[in-house]
C-alpha cells in the first residue's frame, strides 16, 4: 500500500511549499524508500504550456512531453527521477476528463456534480498515479508525495481540498499524513503565531488536520514560539518545525531531518511495515551522504564565478529557474559559488542607449566583465536583437558561451550575418519577410493552436562522424547520443546547412536521428562556444550536473578546469539520468529529400515508438501459445 503525504499551505502562496515537499521525499528516499511526487495546480489551464514564464514561472517540460509546474524540476532534482505528465494534475486536466466520460456516457445519466464526481476523479487520478514507477526500476513507490499548489482557503482549490478530505478515509489513516506550511511574521522584532493559527482552524473547518506544522520564518523559529503554535494548533512541539531562511534550499532536507521528521513520519505511517530492500537502503544512505557533502562544502567555497544570463524574462527571476539550478550544480562540481547577474536583452538594443543610457551601459558593462554567457530560450521578438549583440561579443571575445533553445537560433543568426555574410538573416519566427530565413518553422507543427503543440519531450541527438573532439561530445562521455528534452516550433533551415558549415568555425556536431534536423552546433578554435536546440537545464541534477552547463562553467574558470571536468566525464563522471524505457521516439515522417528513406531507428542506439510496441505485440502472441503449470 502506497503511503500518502499531503503538503499544503497557508498565509500566503509561494511560501516554499516546492522546497519542503521535494526536501520531505529525500528524506525519506535516503532511508531507502521509493518516492514518487505529485503536483496540484488549481488553475482552470489544461497544463502550463501557454502561461506566460513572467506570470507563473517557468514551464517545465518533461520527458513525455508534459508542460508543467516548475515544481515538478524540484521533485525530479531532488529525488532523481523521472516524472510523467500525468504527475502534474490541474483543475482543467481534470474537469476536462470528468467532461469526456459525461459525454460517453460513462456515469448512466446520472446528474454530474462536483461532489462525488469530480471529488472522485481527483481521488482515482491520485492512486493511479502514485503506483506508476518512477525511479527507474519498475516497482511501485512507497510514498507519494503530493503537493496541493496556492493557498488553502482559495475557492479554486476546493473541490481538491475536499476531494483530499475524502481520500484520507479511502486509504486509512496509517497511510495519509499531513505538512501545513504556514509563514511566522516578524512584527517589531517579535515572531507572530496568529496567521498560523487561523489557517490551522480554517484547515480544520475544512475537515484536514495538521500532523505537522512547518513554520517558515527568516530567522531560526523560536522555542516560545515554537510551543505558541503547539499549544494553539492542537500539536504536540515536536509536530512544528522550523524551516528559517538559509544560504541554499539544499540545506533544507538537512534542516528537517535534524528536528526528526523522518523519526516522526515513521512513527505516524507506519513506516516500519514496508520492505526496504537492503540495496535500496544503502543506495538512499550513499546518496544522502553525498547529498551532505555537497552542501557542506558549498559553504566553504571562497573562489567565485561570473557568468551573465541575457534573457527576455528577468523581471521574473522563477521564469529560469532551472537554468539557474543548472548552473548552480555545474558551480559546485567545478567548486566555485556562482556570481549570477542578470540582463534584460532589450537593454544591449540601440534604442535603450536612447531612451534609457544608464540602463544600456550597465547592461553592456555586466556583459563585457563576464566570465561567462548563457543565452537561454524564449519566445516573440522582442529582445532578440540584444541576444544577437550578446553572441556576437561572446564569439568575437573568446568568451565562454552557452546557448540555449531560442540561444542556439540566435548563435546561427549572428554567425549567418557576420560571418557568412547573409544580410538580414534572421527568424522566419522573429521577421517572416526576411530574406535569408536560417531559422524556419517546423512542418508538422500546427499554426493554429498553441497548447502541446510544439516539439516536446525526451528526443537523441546523434553525434555526426568525426566529431571524436567535440568539447560538448566529450562531456556527455564520448557517447555516441545525448539524450535531452526539447520545446520548440522551429529550426535551422535544412537549405542554409551547407552555406553555414562552408566558413571554417562553426560545426553541427549533433543532429536528430535522420540527419535533417540540427540540434547541436560548437564552434572550433573558440575556447568554449557551444549551443543545443534542447533544453539541457530541464535534466541536471545537483550531483549530475548537465554536461553543456558544465563546460561553460568550467570553461569560465579557466581551461585547465574544463580539461579536467572533460576527463572527469569521459571517465564516468556523467550519468544519463533518463531510464531506459524513455528513450523511444515518436514515429515521425522525413520532410528532407536527404533524410527520406532513412530509418528513424538505429540497431542498438534508437528505437522508435511504433516498432517498439508492435516487438511487444509480437512477444504477446508468442506468450499465448506458451503452456502455464503443464496446461496443453
Amino acid at each position: 500500500m502506497v503511503k500518502y503525504i499531503l503538503v499544503c499551505g497557508g498565509v500566503i502562496s509561494g511560501i516554499g511549499k516546492g522546497v519542503i515537499a521535494s526536501s520531505t521525499g529525500l528524506t525519506l528516499k535516503a532511508a531507502g524508500l521509493k518516492v514518487t511526487a505529485i503536483k496540484i495546480d488549481p488553475y482552470m489551464n489544461i497544463d502550463a504550456g501557454t502561461m506566460a514564464p513572467t506570470e507563473h514561472g517557468e514551464v517545465y517540460v518533461l520527458n513525455d512531453g508534459g508542460e508543467t509546474d516548475l515544481d515538478l524540476g524540484n521533485y525530479e532534482r531532488y529525488l532523481d527521477v523521472s516524472l510523467n505528465k500525468d504527475n502534474n494534475v490541474t483543475t482543467g486536466k481534470v474537469y476536462s476528463h470528468v467532461i469526456d466520460r459525461e459525454r460517453k456516457g460513462d456515469y448512466l445519466g446520472k446528474t454530474v456534480q462536483i461532489i462525488p464526481h469530480l471529488t472522485n476523479a481527483i481521488q482515482d487520478w491520485i492512486e493511479r498515479v502514485s503506483k506508476i514507477p518512477v525511479d527507474g526500476t519498475g516497482e511501485e513507490p512507497d510514498v507519494c508525495i503530493i503537493e496541493l499548489g496556492g493557498t488553502v482557503g482559495d475557492i479554486e482549490s476546493m473541490p481538491f481540498v475536499e476531494a483530499m478530505r475524502q481520500f484520507q478515509f479511502r486509504v486509512g489513516h496509517d497511510n495519509f499524513a499531513l505538512i501545513y506550511v504556514s509563514l511566522i511574521p516578524v512584527v517589531g522584532g517579535e515572531q507572530k503565531t496568529k496567521p498560523t493559527q487561523a489557517g490551522v482552524r480554517d484547515l480544520r473547518g475544512l475537515g484536514l488536520l495538521p500532523d505537522l506544522i512547518a513554520c517558515r520564518c527568516t530567522d531560526t523559529l523560536l522555542t516560545a514560539t515554537m510551543e505558541k503554535v503547539s499549544m494553539f494548533c492542537h500539536v504536540s512541539p515536536k509536530q512544528v518545525l522550523g524551516v528559517h531562511n538559509v544560504s541554499s534550499t539544499y540545506h533544507v532536507p538537512l534542516l528537517l531531518q535534524q528536528q526528526g521528521m523522518l523519526d516522526f513520519l515513521k512513527k505516524r505511517l507506519n513506516l516500519g511495515e514496508v520492505t526496504i530492500n537492503d540495496k535500496f537502503k544503502k543506495k538512499g544512505e550513499e546518496f544522502m551522504g553525498r547529498w551532505k557533502a555537497l552542501t557542506v562544502g558549498q559553504e566553504r567555497l571562497f573562489d567565485t564565478v561570473s557568468i551573465v544570463l541575457v534573457g527576455k524574462y528577468t523581471t521574473l527571476e522563477d521564469s529560469y529557474m532551472s537554468v539557474v539550478k543548472a548552473l548552480e550544480h555545474a558551480s559546485m562540481r567545478c567548486g566555485r559559488k556562482l556570481e549570477l547577474q542578470w540582463v534584460h536583452s532589450s537593454d544591449l538594443e540601440p534604442h535603450t542607449q536612447i531612451s534609457n543610457p544608464v540602463k544600456f551601459h550597465d547592461a553592456w558593462s555586466a556583459l563585457c566583465s563576464a566570465k561567462g554567457i548563457i543565452v537561454p530560450g524564449g519566445f516573440g521578438h522582442r529582445g532578440t536583437e540584444g541576444m544577437i549583440s550578446a553572441v556576437k561579443w561572446a564569439r568575437e571575445q573568446h568568451v565562454p558561451f552557452l546557448g540555449i533553445c531560442l540561444g542556439f537560433q540566435v548563435a546561427v543568426i549572428e554567425w549567418a550575418r557576420n560571418v557568412c555574410g547573409l544580410e538580414g538573416a534572421n527568424s522566419a519566427e522573429l521577421a517572416p519577410d526576411t530574406p535569408h530565413p536560417v531559422i524556419c518553422f517546423m512542418p508538422e507543427i500546427s499554426k493554429t493552436h498553441m497548447g502541446g503543440t510544439m516539439r516536446l519531450g525526451l528526443r537523441p541527438t546523434i553525434f555526426q562522424d568525426h566529431t571524436e573532439s567535440s568539447k560538448l561530445r566529450r562531456l556527455y562521455g564520448s557517447n555516441q547520443v545525448a539524450w535531452e528534452r526539447h520545446r520548440h516550433r522551429y529550426e535551422v533551415e535544412p537549405k542554409y546547412v551547407e552555406q553555414l558549415e562552408s566558413k571554417k568555425g562553426l560545426r553541427f556536431v549533433g543532429k536528430d536521428e535522420r540527419g535533417e534536423r540540427m540540434q547541436m552546433l560548437e564552434l572550433d578554435d573558440h575556447p568554449y562556444f557551444v549551443a543545443l536546440q534542447a533544453h539541457p537545464e530541464f535534466c541536471s541534477r545537483p550531483l549530475n550536473p548537465s554536461p553543456p552547463f558544465l563546460g561553460l562553467i568550467a570553461a569560465a574558470c579557466g581551461a585547465n578546469v574544463l580539461t579536467e571536468q572533460i576527463g572527469q566525464n569521459e571517465n564516468g563522471g556523467y550519468v544519463d539520468p533518463h531510464p531506459e524505457e524513455s528513450k523511444v521516439v515518436p514515429e515521425s515522417e522525413a520532410y528532407t529529400e536527404q533524410a527520406k528513406g532513412k530509418k528513424q531507428s538505429i540497431e542498438g542506439v534508437i528505437r522508435v515508438r511504433g516498432e517498439v510496441d508492435g516487438d511487444l505485440q509480437q512477444r504477446e502472441e508468442q506468450l499465448e501459445g506458451v503452456a502455464i503449470n503443464g496446461d496443453a
